[in-house]
């Protein structure tokens, strides 16, 4: 149970860190920015998920800069497919309603459902000895 409250948690502060990195990038550059608004949300939520997942879902101590971009790199390709469902979610939202709500909404729902294909992928593939 631990284990998917933290894991839950993180998921929350990564969506809540890419939907605000996204309000950002629309507040500078209006919807003409929305394309970027995407790919700047998703980097801050991918890096911020990556760390908190590493040390405290996967409990994995491997230090140094070869382990960290090996793993990164896993972790990364992992979540293209989950990355897929969530811009398709978000976009087909965008693209059906184009309010900020609809968006967010269609974001929250594509980062949820790829949070938990994420998850056993990285258990299987990137960090192989974490406990299951």
């Amino acid at each position: 149970m631990r284990l998917v409250a933290l894991y839950t948690a993180f998921a929350v502060l990564a969506i809540l860190a890419n939907l605000a990195a996204q309000r950002l990038v629309l507040a500078l550059l209006g919807d003409a920015g929305f394309a970027l608004a995407v790919l700047v949300g998703t980097g801050v939520g991918l890096v911020l998920k990556y760390l908190l997942d590493k040390r405290w879902i996967f409990e994995d101590r491997e230090t140094g800069a070869r382990a960290h971009s090996r793993k990164f790199g896993l972790y990364t390709a992992m979540g293209l497919v989950t990355t897929a469902i969530f811009w398709g979610f978000e976009t087909l939202a965008w693209m059906t309603w184009q309010t900020d709500f609809a968006r967010e909404a269609g974001a929250v729902l594509g980062l949820a459902i790829g949070y938990v294909v994420k998850y056993r992928l990285d258990r299987r593939f990137t960090f192989r000895t974490a406990p299951a």
